[in-house]
């Protein structure tokens, strides 16, 4: 169990957070939740011990061990990924290690009196016991089971890390935590790097396997999935409650109508009271009444309604120009990268105003696929967009691709046509982009700022084909639902890429299975598909 006691963080004179107190018990799945900057990575940094609080203290039993896994990390290019990832199990290794010294030792000395000798006798029985109540393990089977449950090829085990990109070690570092089976994991948007079928194994693991979670997560069937408890950061303080995301927001839409009802009433209490002063201040045969009820108001506590988001911003695409009857025609094509067959003798067509998702492990050619439709790679066979088609493309790179000299309204009041012109402030506040931060240049922005307003630029431009590669790694849950929103009422035609399950929920009519270097065709929808596959996965890992 680990208790954190009264943490308060003040940033430049600012409160964030403060007098906040919980527990989390064995084998607790918690998601803490808030709006951006209401402090969530913050606080789970205090619990990891990477920053410290202004106040407050994080209690925990000695031997007791957490792990944390940050949205952005680097792992070392020193070594293979097999390699890398058995450094999950360095302490034991270093346990061993150090128990065979200190034998080799005792072995050689005869002070068997010395207080020198008796230490060694202790430290070794200390280490022996901790060492031999430690389950026999087959190393390598628990990390091939990891990694390969995270995505990656036996061939990818004795390649050097610095071949993959960021995403892929951010699952090599996951691998590393889930293996050193710790008594609290933290996870910091986990599933933004990862594919369905690894955020599938992942979630198993967690509910199966892994002791106390902590997640901070916008996706959220991955949350509603492995959470039974959520703490919600708000205005400072938290409120726990024993029940997942969806629940949880049905307490707190009841939660806030309590505070509704009792702010109004005490609102009224103190218009009484003081309407009872001004009425009788100075009368002499009211005056321990008048003083009373000033008293009374003093000391009254001030009910507060939780911030909420009341904003109904609907973004609408502009009317798409009309295309060809089949935008996209995919004959016999393949590609391969020297050695590397991706995929072979693909073909299939998009209709005019279809919504299809490419859906497969990463790796297995989806945005290459993409690429290809784009003309930007060389295939063998023929990809043809058709008639009076105009694309609309988000990468997983869109946002270096921005003008840096240019401010955030500025950038989008470029591709604003129209009525929307005079929305633009309501649409950048809909992606987290409020007050004076419009005025801020480009240049100065985060990776996640200039994927958010990218996503805004794109949505604003009228085009007939959207391509959208990974497009809600950046954006909260209200981001995510404005998006979802627009691509619902979106009448071109749509190829969507895309990790998170409820965010693909209700989009697309069509699957596209990239797998074994095939393109499989599903006429279904994508919950449809993800149902039947997630029976099978399971199978497939053998971790029901």
């Amino acid at each position: 169990m680990i208790s954190i006691d009264g943490l308060a963080v003040e940033f430049s004179g600012q409160t964030l957070f403060e007098n906040v107190s919980f527990v989390v018990n064995e084998n607790d799945k918690i998601a803490l939740m808030g709006k951006n900057g209401a402090g969530k990575s913050t606080m789970m940094k205090i619990i990891a011990g990477e920053q410290k609080p202004t106040k407050g203290k994080v209690n925990f039993p000695k031997d007791y061990v957490i792990a944390y896994l940050p949205q952005h990390l680097l792992t070392e290019d020193d070594c293979t990924v097999f390699e890398e990832t058995s450094k999950a199990f360095k302490q034991i290794f270093a346990m061993k290690e150090e128990m065979d010294s200190i034998n080799k030792q005792l072995e050689t000395r005869a002070d068997y009196e010395s207080e020198a000798y008796m230490k060694l006798i202790e430290r070794v029985s200390e280490l022996g016991e901790k060492f031999y109540s430690i389950e026999e393990i087959n190393y390598d089977a628990e990390v091939e089971m990891a990694l390969k449950g995270l995505g990656f090829k036996r061939e990818d085990f004795t390649r050097q890390t610095s071949e993959f990109s960021g995403g892929w070690r951010m699952r090599i570092e996951l691998a590393k935590i889930l293996l050193q089976k710790p008594d609290l994991i933290l996870l910091d948007e986990p599933t933004n790097h990862i594919d369905i079928e690894s955020v599938i194994w992942l979630e198993q693991f967690l509910i199966h396997k892994a002791k106390a979670v902590v997640v901070i997560s916008h996706d959220r069937a991955f949350i509603d999935n492995i959470t039974t408890r959520t703490i919600e950061v708000t205005m400072g303080r938290i409120y726990d409650y024993k029940a997942n995301y969806s629940h949880y927001l049905q307490l707190r839409e009841e939660r806030r109508q309590h505070q509704l009802k009792a702010h109004t009433e005490q609102q009224k209490l103190i218009a009484d009271n003081m309407a009872f002063i001004e009425r009788f201040k100075g009368t002499y045969s009211k005056t321990n009444q008048v003083n009373s009820r000033e008293r009374m108001l003093e000391k009254l506590e001030i009910i507060e309604i939780d911030e909420v988001d009341t904003s109904a911003l609907r973004l609408r695409f502009p009317p798409s120009p009309r295309s060809g009857d089949y935008p996209v025609t995919v004959k016999e094509v393949s590609k391969s990268y020297g050695d590397l067959e991706v995929f072979k003798d693909a073909s299939f067509s998009i209709s005019r105003g279809e919504k299809v998702t490419f859906v497969g492990r990463n790796g297995e050619g989806k945005s290459t696929m993409i690429k290809a439709i784009l003309n930007q790679i060389e295939v063998e066979g023929n990809c043809e967009l058709g008639h009076n088609v105009k694309v609309g493309y988000f990468a997983q790179n869109q946002a270096s691709l921005l003008d840096d000299s240019l401010t955030i309204f500025q950038t989008i009041d470029e591709v604003a046509v129209g009525e929307v012109r005079t929305q633009i402030k309501n649409i950048l506040g809909g992606f987290m982009f409020k007050g004076d931060d419009i005025d801020k240049k480009v240049s100065v922005l985060s990776g996640g700022e200039k994927t958010r307003l990218a996503m805004v630029k794109l949505l604003l431009e009228p085009v007939n084909l959207l391509i959208l590669d990974e497009p809600t790694n950046h954006l909260d849950l209200k981001s995510k639902d404005v998006l979802k929103e627009a691509l619902k009422n979106y009448d071109g035609t749509l190829i969507l890429v895309s990790h998170d399950r409820d965010f693909l929920g209700g989009l697309s009519e069509k699957v596209f299975e990239f797998k074994d270097k095939r393109v499989i065709e599903h006429f279904e929808t994508i919950d449809a598909f993800l149902e039947r596959n997630r029976i099978e996965n399971l199978k497939e890992l053998d971790l029901k």
